[in-house]
């Protein structure tokens, strides 16, 4: 099981009490930007002139459009909403200018949602906006999406390589391709705009968005900015720019959301301005001298100052030196977090420069207040104006004046372009590109063709953990092999090339076998995870629980040759993982086509490479676990493997020697601390929401079972997304609980006395029954009566539960095969949302079981 950082668990539990502090600190300070440093002198930023070039004629429009608008038609275009939280209708009567899918957020809250749905309700929203019955203006909305590594929202659709796999590959012009993949499937739901590239230079691989990162060198991800945003919105003064085929592109997360202090996620870049021009500034060079059309600020502050709130680097660097001329989106509710905002109400961010707010459940009274704020001149309107301007520049210059519904747009809803061939010949080969060899010792690789291949390991025939996060759902959880049609997990393609080439590949997860082979490949690594739920503590691969080492262990204590395939989303430190290894391949997060992986690690039929290794590390890999900030010019610079390091076939590559594996950081074994729900279920559990008859697992945003007597959805407590909201209705029994992994032996907290935890809100109970308990097996089960506490807690917002494990049962066997960890049983309607779900140790005696009414 993945363990889950001590500072992430932390920071998710607290975020939002230190935000509250710095809002009712800061809560008298009007409507100004958030800026108190001087910046009379300020480095020297670079001046990029956009190929972009100024259109009389689109100005001429935006200023007719303008003078027409009403302050409400004007308010209603800088915001943009979550599909989830909106109708049509609302479209029509506030204007809205933008809407959005979050991760996971689908059309009818379908995971399976077709093509011709996501069109379907592109086209209503469309129509909504172009609705003048009301005497309005026909504004066309936007919408915008994170297609982050193909259109990954959609079932099907082509998955390339996360950014770190891409940077391994240095080839720019690939990522033009990728761009223009990406831009064609994404056309075919009548989507106009997606929030990529992401443009962060991470310099701390402990950051769960490092593998949203090209690399730690600037003048990969300069150069990969430029070709991505070409690939994605075509090229300027080409017929080709933002036509039907072509998407609007968003540089993000402005600036610096790679340098926080610790890789943080949505902390502090605590540097001088000057590195960020020499380090955090590169991608955007290359964006804008593409002529991106947006960009999206970042969650993150720069010494101390968050960027959503800085007039500094939003207005007067990005907007004024840099000379952008698209418009500045913010994130996910990030103005709320700017201090003296929130959710509901930020002119801070306004005055400083953001042009759109991203808003999700409580958009109304930002609209409302935003409103008030431009009305009582809080916001002048000269800077709404300005916002607005932008916004329309954009829509004009993307054509969607003229196009018309998104479903008259080229190839919308056409019938063989999701995931058709040519796309993923794409993607294999940008998978292929990617793999780095780190050790091939006595030329293990590439597989003999006549051999017998075991393929075993986790990751051997699981799409969804080699895609990675982001992926259908935003954490990349829930998938299984059958949400990926026409996609190859690595064994499928290894066990095709084995076959085409004479020899044979057998699948094996555990290693177990009949006929001993000749050789063995590996496939473990990282679990997929997104944003702050991958932050780390250090960059040592299953911390106190090496289970994927066992594995490889017993492989070669067999006598069996080993080659490991790693997955993961940053460089760790794998150090015993290598020595146990003859052949070592670092292969990140590959996409949907593991032929690629194949293609390099299978000989042809006359024995020699098919392909050769050609990535190389776009990131420095660590020598110990405490080396999370590594990058080449930092001091005292000692590696692993050092940025651009890969061997080859073709090249003289001496073996690997044997590795240290007693050093400083390396976890203890795990002790009575177990995390199984941080932000999203920790690998392998999964949640489910039951009737009895159906178990509907929660794989994205929302859930239910038929009849909506049970549903659940994710929602917001400290940070996006990391608690599950669930619902019963009716007068039979519901059911909310973890499950869908091999038995837990949970003995040693129930022997430590350790209690089961977690975060709870009840939000409604209306006579409702309920009782907590696990399931240890078939016909094993105890439980514990929670109707009393639930009726007691009613309103009164988050509260910490800690129960003994031997409330549930005195008898420790029950604990030596735990099933289910914890189920929620409901009979009557209720709603509660739970968070933070952990067996953690807790001082013996101090606690009390929960009692019955």
């Amino acid at each position: 099981m993945q363990q889950y950082g001590k500072r992430t668990i932390m920071k998710i539990i607290g975020y939002r009490t230190l935000a509250t502090v710095a809002t009712l600190a800061l809560v008298g300070c009007g409507g100004g930007s958030q800026d108190t440093a001087d910046t009379a002198a300020k480095a020297d930023w670079p001046v990029i002139a956009s190929p972009v070039k100024h259109d009389v004629a689109v100005d001429t429009k935006v200023g007719d459009i303008l003078s027409r608008m009403s302050v409400e038609e004007k308010v209603g275009q800088i915001m943009q909403v979550e599909i989830q939280h909106i109708s049509p209708e609302e479209i029509k009567t506030y204007h809205i200018g933008s809407v959005l899918n979050g991760g996971g957020s689908l059309p009818n809250r379908n995971k399976y949602a077709t093509p011709a749905e996501w069109l379907a309700m592109a086209d209503a929203f469309y129509d909504a906006s172009m609705d003048t019955s009301d005497g309005g203006i026909a504004i066309p909305i936007i919408w915008g999406s994170d297609a982050v590594h193909g259109h990954n929202n959609v079932i099907g659709a082509t998955l390339f390589p996360h950014n770190i796999g891409l940077g391994a590959a240095n080839n720019p012009e690939l990522l033009r391709k990728i761009g223009e993949v990406t831009a064609t499937e994404m056309r075919v739901t009548g989507i106009d705009w997606t929030f990529a590239p992401t443009l962060a230079v991470a310099q701390d691989d402990r950051w769960g968005r490092a593998y949203e990162s090209y690399s730690e060198n600037p003048d990969i991800v300069e150069a990969y900015g430029l070709k991505m945003v070409e690939g994605l919105q075509g090229v300027p003064g080409t017929e080709a720019f933002l036509d039907a085929d072509h998407v609007v592109a968003t540089a993000k997360h402005f600036i610096a959301d790679g340098g926080t202090e610790g890789g943080d996620d949505q902390g502090d870049a605590k540097i001088p301005e000057q590195e960020l021009i020499d380090i955090h500034a590169a991608g955007y060079k290359g964006a804008l001298a593409a002529g991106v059309q947006t960009a999206m600020a970042s969650f993150s502050s720069w010494n101390g100052q968050k960027l959503h709130g800085s007039k500094y680097l939003l207005n007067d660097v990005l907007k004024g030196k840099m000379g952008f001329g698209g418009f500045i989106v913010g994130d996910w509710n990030g103005h709320g977090q700017v201090p003296g905002c929130t959710n509901a109400s930020c002119p801070i961010a306004i005055n400083a420069g953001l042009d759109m707010f991203m808003a999700i459940e409580e958009w109304r009274d930002l609209y409302k207040n935003t409103l008030d704020q431009v009305n009582s001149g809080q916001i002048p309107m000269a800077r709404l104006d300005d916002a607005v301007s932008r916004i329309l520049r954009v829509k004009i210059r993307a054509g969607l004046f003229e196009k018309g519904r998104p479903s008259d747009r080229g190839v919308a809803g056409l019938d063989g372009i999701i995931g058709q061939p040519a796309h993923r010949d794409i993607a294999r080969q940008a998978a292929r590109e990617s793999l780095v060899l780190l050790k091939n010792n006595g030329g293990l690789l590439p597989l003999a063709s006549d051999a017998t291949v075991l393929v075993a390991g986790d990751g051997a025939n699981n799409i969804g953990k080699q895609t990675g996060g982001w992926t259908i759902t935003w954490q990349g959880t829930g998938n299984v092999n059958s949400d990926f049609p026409g996609a190859t997990s690595i064994f499928a393609g290894i066990r095709d090339a084995m076959a085409e080439a004479g020899g044979t590949a057998i699948l094996s997860v555990d290693g177990s076998y009949e006929n001993k082979p000749d050789v063995a490949v590996v496939v473990f690594g990282e679990e997929p995870y997104a944003e702050g739920q991958g932050d780390i503590d250090t960059v040592e691969f299953e911390p106190g629980n090496k289970k994927s080492l066992m594995l490889l262990k017993k492989l070669k204590a067999e006598g069996i040759p080993v080659v490991s395939v790693f997955l993961s989303g940053r460089p760790l430190w794998v150090n015993p993982e290598l020595n146990t290894s003859d052949a070592f391949v670092a292969a990140w997060l590959p996409g949907s086509e593991g032929q690629g992986v194949a293609d390099v690690l299978v000989a042809g039929k006359d024995g020699q490479p098919r392909h050769d290794f050609k990535g190389r590390l776009s990131f420095s890999w660590p020598a110990t676990p405490l080396q999370g900030k590594l990058n080449s010019q930092d001091e005292g610079y000692a590696p692993l493997f050092a940025l651009g390091y890969g061997q080859s076939y073709a090249g003289n590559n001496a073996d690997l020697g044997s590795l240290p594996e007693e050093v400083e950081g390396v976890a203890a074994s795990a002790g009575s601390e177990l995390h199984l729900y941080a932000g999203r279920p920790l690998s392998p559990w999964r949640l489910f929401v039951s009737n009895g008859e159906t178990h509907q697992v929660i794989s994205g945003a929302y859930a239910n079972v038929p009849g909506g007597a049970v549903t659940a959805e994710l929602v917001d407590k400290d940070i996006q997304q990391d608690a599950v909201k669930v619902s019963w209705q009716g007068a039979d029994e519901g059911y909310f609980y973890m499950s869908d992994a091999p038995a837990l032996d949970a003995s040693r907290q129930f022997e430590n006395e350790a209690a089961l935890a977690f975060d709870i809100r009840v939000d409604e109970i209306d006579g409702a029954s309920a009782t907590l308990s696990m399931v240890c097996g078939a016909g094993c089960s105890a439980a514990v009566p929670m109707t009393a506490y639930f009726d007691a807690h009613a309103g009164a917002g988050w509260q910490r539960f800690i129960m003994p494990l031997s409330c549930l049962s005195s008898d420790a066997e029950k604990f030596a095969n735990v099933t289910e960890p914890f189920r929620f049983t409901v009979k009557g309607d209720a709603t509660i949302s739970v968070a933070n779900i952990a067996y953690m140790p807790v001082e013996a005696g101090t606690l009390q079981c929960p009692v019955a009414n």
